[in-house]
């Protein structure tokens, strides 16, 4: 059986020119979620410039994706889909020294992407791109240039480590 990778129960939409993601901190039992208000709740900001309608949708504790021996896989916090665009998005909010926070999200991307790839609804999409968002650390290192770059290679999606999503960003 097919994963629905985009709950329609859970969406919502935003054309502003500035919304944030959220998380609620561990343990965690609720799914992410798009704000418009409170922005020190923020741990993403989407930068929507040409305020397109963006949709958002929760995928961790919203979906289940099952490996090989049918336990749980690993999933990321949400998706953001707009036109022929779909953004996977991790939320952290660690302080923690070292890039044990990025490996984890990544392994989290890796995840959800590799379902969603197996799924009829990733053909509907020209752009695809991750981030891993860390509302502690929102600043991407150059360091971390090698592991973006392996990451296309290996899925054929555009990664990002930063807080800030630009809806516009060209594509590389």
């Amino acid at each position: 059986m097919s994963t629905v990778f985009f709950p329609i129960d859970k969406k919502a939409v935003s054309d502003k020119k500035r919304f944030g993601l959220c998380d609620n901190p561990p343990p965690p039992h609720n799914p992410a979620y798009l704000d418009e208000k409170n922005g020190e709740l923020w741990i993403a900001v989407v930068e929507n410039d040409s305020l397109e309608s963006i949709t958002f949708y929760p995928l961790d504790n919203c979906i289940v994706l099952k490996r090989a021996d049918e336990k749980k896989a690993k999933c990321c916090d949400a998706v953001l889909v707009h036109d022929s665009t779909v953004i996977f998005v991790e939320l952290k909010q660690r302080t923690e020294r070292g890039k044990t926070w990025i490996v984890e999200g990544e392994e989290q991307l890796r995840s959800t992407i590799t379902h969603f790839n197996e799924s009829s609804e990733a053909e509907n999409y020209e752009i695809r791109k991750a981030y891993i968002a860390n509302s502690e650390r929102p600043v991407s290192k150059k360091s971390w240039l090698l592991r973006m770059e392996r990451f296309f290679d290996e899925t054929g999606y555009i990664l990002r480590i930063g807080n800030r999503i630009k809806i516009n960003e060209a594509a590389l």
